[in-house]
C-alpha cells in the first residue's frame, strides 16, 4: 500500500528511486553530502513515546510499529541509501539475529533496494558499524558471522582485550580508541566512520542512548520517525524507553526541529525533522 505524501518541503535532490519504490513511497529527497558525512537517524515510536518495550522478545521496534509492512518499507529504504549503518550495543542485544541490511528488514523489497544502491553507485550492502564500550558482545552472531556485511566494532581498549579472548571473524574490524572502558563519544565514533573511504550517509539505528550523544553532540541532521498508533503505557521502574536516554537537553538547552516531510500510511505517520 502506497504512502500518502500529506506535505513535503522538497528539500535536497531527488533520488533514483526504482519504479516500485517511487510507487511505495513517492519522491525521496536528500540534502547532498558535504565534505563530512551527512548523518540521519530513524525510529519508531508508539503515541505515549514509548521505543522499546525491554521484554524478552518483545524488545525491537516490531512490537512498536505492530510489524508495520510500510515502516519496515522505509526502513529498508533508509538502509539502501546509506553508507554506514550504526547501532549500539543495546540494540544487537534486542535483535541479536539480525544484519543491518535494506532487504533484512524488508525482503520483499530487496531487488528494489540493490537497484537503488548500484544506481547511487554503491556496492555490496551498508557497512554496519556496531558501538560497544565493554566489548562484550557474541562474536557468534549473524552479523559477524554471516558474511552478508563488512563489520567494524568499536571499542575501547578493555573491550578489545575481551574481544580478543574470541575468534573474530575474517568480515569483522576491531578498533580499540585509546581508554579503559565506558561509553564511547558520538563524536569518536564518527571520526573513526568518517575515515573509511567513500562514506557519504550514515544512519544512525539506536539505540536511545547513543543517539542522545549524537543529539547533544549535535551531530544528527535529520530526523525520520515513524508515528505509531499504539499506546504503550508505563509503569515506574520497567525500563521502557524513549527515542533519546541518559541526556537531558529542555529546558535549559532544547533541541527544536523542523518539520519537513509528513506522509501518511493508513493510521501511521512518517514524519522526518531537520535539525541545524
Amino acid at each position: 500500500m502506497p504512502l500518502n505524501t500529506l506535505w513535503t518541503g522538497n528539500q535536497g535532490k531527488a533520488l533514483p528511486l526504482p519504479a516500485t519504490l517511487t510507487r511505495l513511497y513517492g519522491r525521496f529527497r536528500l540534502p547532498q553530502a558535504g565534505s563530512l558525512p551527512y548523518i540521519f537517524s530513524n525510529f519508531v515510536t508508539t503515541l505515549d513515546g514509548v521505543v522499546s518495550l525491554r521484554m524478552r522478545g518483545h524488545a525491537n521496534g516490531g512490537d512498536i510499529s505492530g510489524f508495520n509492512a510500510q515502516d519496515r518499507m522505509v526502513m529498508g529504504l533508509l538502509r539502501a541509501v546509506a553508507d554506514v549503518v550504526i547501532v549500539g550495543s543495546g540494540t544487537l542485544a534486542a535483535d541479536s539475529q539480525h544484519v543491518w541490511t535494506p532487504e533484512a528488514i524488508c525482503p520483499e523489497l530487496a531487488p528494489e533496494y540493490g537497484q537503488l544502491r548500484k544506481a547511487l553507485g554503491k556496492s555490496g550492502p551498508p557497512l554496519n558499524v556496531i558501538a560497544s564500550g565493554s566489548g562484550s558482545l557474541n562474536l557468534r552472531l549473524p552479523v559477524f558471522t554471516s558474511g552478508q556485511v563488512q563489520v567494524i566494532i568499536i571499542t575501547t581498549t578493555a573491550g578489545a582485550k575481551r574481544l580478543a579472548k574470541q575468534r573474530i571473524p575474517d568480515a569483522v574490524e576491531v578498533r580499540a580508541i585509546h581508554r579503559g572502558g565506558g561509553e564511547i563519544a558520538a563524536s569518536t565514533i564518527c571520526s573513526e566512520v568518517c575515515s573509511v573511504r567513500g562514506v557519504k550517509r550514515v544512519l544512525v539505528e539506536g539505540g536511545p542512548r547513543l543517539l542522545a550523544d549524537f543529539f547533544k553532540q549535535r551531530l544528527v541532521s535529520e530526523q525520520f520517525l515513524t508515528l505509531a498508533p499504539q499506546i504503550a503505557g508505563r509503569m515506574a521502574g520497567d525500563g521502557r524507553l524513549g527515542m533519546v536516554m541518559g541526556k537531558v537537553f529542555a529546558p535549559r538547552n532544547p533541541l527544536w526541529g523542523k518539520l519537513i516531510d509528513v506522509r501518511q500510511g493508513a493510521s501511521h505517520l512518517f514524519l522526518r525533522y531537520s535539525f541545524a
